[in-house]
C-alpha cells in the first residue's frame, strides 16, 4: 500500500487500477492533466482512457501545463479522444490533426490558461489527473518534477485522480514552492523579489474528499530529446556571449548579469551551454524549464540558483539530479507556471530571456509558431510572457532550414507572435543585430547586415533597397512581401535562381 506515498490514512481505500480511474472519466468533459514539457506527466490513465475510447468512443477537452512525454498527446489523438487541446503541445501526430481542422487548438500564453480558468472565461475543470510523489498528512499533492498547471487544476477541478509515482525519489519532496494569486481584482502583490525567494507552501493543498482516485505508477519521465551544441548553435552563443560581454563593459550589466531565462529547445540550450566558457559567475535563471544546460551551470559553480516550473532533462542528467537532490534542493525551486511566467514577476526581476524564431523579418517581427502562416508547429508557449516583459528579449535562429531551402529571415513574417516591439536582440550563427533604439529603416540594415545567409542577403537588400524606394516608415512591397514564401512553394527553395542568373 506504500502508507509512505499515501500519509493521510483515510485516502489508502482510494487506491484503484488505471482503467477504473479512466473509468471516472466520461464525453464531453473537460480534463486538466500534469505535465510541463515531458516532465511530471501522468503516465498511466491517459493510456488506460484512450484503451477504453478505442472500445467506448468519447472526447474530452484536454488541458496541461506544456507537452506531455510518452506519446500521450499521440495515444490520446489517434483514440479520438481529444476534441481540443490547450495551451501548447509538440506531437506530430496531435498536429497533423491540429492542421486538418479534427481537433481544435488553443494555442496560449502559458501564464494565463489558469487565469482564464479562475475567472470562467473557459469551460471549468471537470476533474484533474495529477502526477505526485506523495500526499501527505493533511491530504496535500507533492508534485514531481514539474509544477506547471498542476496545482491550479486539482483546486479548481470538481474531482482529481492522483498518479503516485514510485520511481521519483521521496526526496523530492521540499523542492517545490507552491503559491496561487488571489482573485481580482483585489489581488495582492506577487511577493518574489528575488529569484530564490519561497514564497508558497511545498505541496498543493486541496480539500482530501476530493481525491476519487489513486493510482500507482512506476516509469521514469521521458527524456530530453535535445541534441548536443553543433557548429551553428556554438557561434550563435559565441555573438551572445561576446555582446553580453561588451554590455557589461559598458556598465549596463553586471558580471553576474540579470537572471536568465531560456526557452524549451537545441539552439536555447545551447546557448546557456556556451556560458561555461563565458566569463560571467553567480548566474541565476528565473525561467519555465531546466534543461541540462542549467543542470551543468548549477554543477559547475558558475550558476547559484535556478527558478523554474518544471526539469526536461537527458536521460544521464535526470538520473544525476535525482541521486543527488540534496545538493539541488538548495539550489532550484519548481513553481507554478502562472509564477514561473507571470509578467508582473518577470518585469521586476529584469530577465533577459533567450527564445527560439521559427522566422524573423527584416523589422525585428517573430513567427515561433506557424509554417507558411497556417500549419501550426508547436505553439507559442512561454516566449510571448518572457520576451514582452523583459529586461532585453533575445531571440535567437538558424539562419537556414531544409539545407538552405529556406532562409529565417524574411521580407515579411508569415505569422506574427512577438512584434518588433518586443523583440530587442536578434542572433544567428552568422551575427548578432541589436536592434534597441533603431527606427525601422535602422533595424532592417541591422539584421540584413549581420544575421542573414550570405546566400540570401543580397536578395534581401534588394527587397529592403526597392520598398525604400516606395516609401513608408515601415517600407514594404505587398505583392512580393511573401514571395519568398511561395517561391519556396512553387520551386522547393526561397532563392531566386533567375535573380542570380542574371546578376552572375
Amino acid at each position: 500500500m506504500h502508507p509512505e506515498r499515501i500519509r493521510l490514512a483515510r485516502l489508502r481505500d482510494k487506491v484503484m487500477s488505471a482503467q477504473d480511474a479512466a473509468a471516472l472519466i466520461t464525453d464531453g468533459m473537460t480534463v486538466g492533466m500534469s505535465g510541463f514539457t515531458r516532465a511530471g506527466d501522468c503516465k498511466a490513465v491517459p493510456f488506460a482512457l484512450a484503451e477504453r475510447a478505442r472500445q467506448h468512443p468519447l472526447q474530452i477537452t484536454l488541458m496541461t501545463g506544456a507537452s506531455l512525454g510518452h506519446d500521450a498527446d499521440k495515444v490520446l489523438s489517434d483514440a479520438g479522444v481529444t476534441a481540443r487541446r490547450m495551451p501548447f503541445q509538440v506531437d506530430a501526430s496531435l498536429r497533423k490533426r491540429i492542421n486538418a481542422g479534427e481537433v481544435m487548438f488553443l494555442d496560449q500564453h502559458l501564464s494565463e490558461t489558469v487565469e482564464l480558468l479562475r475567472n470562467k472565461q473557459i469551460a471549468p475543470v471537470d476533474l484533474a489527473v495529477i502526477e505526485a510523489t506523495c500526499i501527505t498528512e493533511d491530504g496535500a499533492i507533492v508534485p514531481t518534477t514539474s509544477v506547471g498547471n498542476s496545482a491550479s487544476f486539482a483546486i479548481l477541478a470538481k474531482q482529481v485522480i492522483v498518479e503516485i509515482n514510485l520511481s521519483m525519489p521521496l526526496g523530492l519532496e521540499g523542492l517545490h514552492d507552491i503559491y496561487i494569486p488571489t482573485y481580482r481584482p483585489h489581488r495582492q502583490p506577487i511577493p518574489v523579489t528575488a529569484v530564490d525567494e519561497r514564497i508558497g507552501s511545498p505541496a498543493i493543498a486541496i480539500d482530501p474528499a476530493k481525491i476519487v482516485g489513486i493510482v500507482f505508477t512506476d516509469r521514469p519521465d521521458s527524456p530530453s530529446t535535445v541534441l548536443p551544441p553543433d557548429t551553428e548553435t556554438e557561434a550563435i552563443a559565441g555573438h551572445l556571449n561576446g555582446f553580453l560581454l561588451r554590455e557589461v563593459k559598458a556598465g549596463r550589466l553586471s558580471p553576474s548579469l540579470q537572471p536568465l531565462q531560456a526557452g524549451i529547445g537545441t539552439i536555447a540550450n545551447a546557448v546557456l551551454h556556451g556560458l561555461l566558457e563565458s566569463p560571467f559567475d553567480n548566474l541565476t535563471m528565473y525561467s519555465e524549464v531546466l534543461q541540462d544546460s542549467s543542470i551543468d551551470l548549477l554543477d559547475s559553480g558558475r550558476m547559484a540558483f535556478a527558478s523554474a516550473s518544471s526539469m526536461t532533462l537527458s536521460k544521464a542528467c535526470y538520473e544525476r539530479v535525482m541521486a543527488n537532490l540534496d545538493f539541488y534542493k538548495s539550489r532550484i525551486v519548481l513553481r507554478p507556471q502562472e509564477i514561473s511566467n507571470h509578467p508582473e514577476v518577470v518585469r521586476r526581476l529584469g530577465l533577459i530571456t533567450i527564445n527560439t524564431a521559427l522566422e524573423v523579418d527584416i523589422y525585428g517581427n517573430v513567427n515561433s509558431t506557424h509554417v507558411n502562416g497556417t500549419q501550426m508547429m508547436n505553439g507559442i508557449g512561454g516566449s510571448g510572457d518572457f520576451a514582452r516583459n523583459a529586461h532585453m528579449s533575445v531571440f535567437v535562429t538558424k539562419s537556414l532550414a531544409k539545407g538552405g531551402a529556406i532562409s529565417s529571415v524574411v521580407p515579411m513574417v508569415t505569422h506574427v507572435d512577438h512584434t518588433e516591439h518586443d523583440v530587442d536582440v536578434i542572433v544567428t550563427e552568422h551575427g548578432l543585430a541589436d536592434l534597441r533604439g533603431l527606427a525601422p529603416r535602422e533595424r532592417a540594415a541591422a539584421i540584413i547586415g549581420n544575421c542573414v545567409d550570405p546566400s540570401y542577403r543580397e536578395q534581401l537588400a534588394d527587397y529592403f533597397r526597392a520598398a525604400c524606394r516606395r516609401g513608408g516608415h515601415t517600407p514594404h512591397l505587398l505583392e512580393e512581401a511573401f514571395a519568398w514564401h511561395l517561391r519556396q512553394q512553387r520551386t522547393g527553395s526561397m532563392l531566386d535562381k533567375t535573380a542570380q542568373a542574371v546578376a552572375a
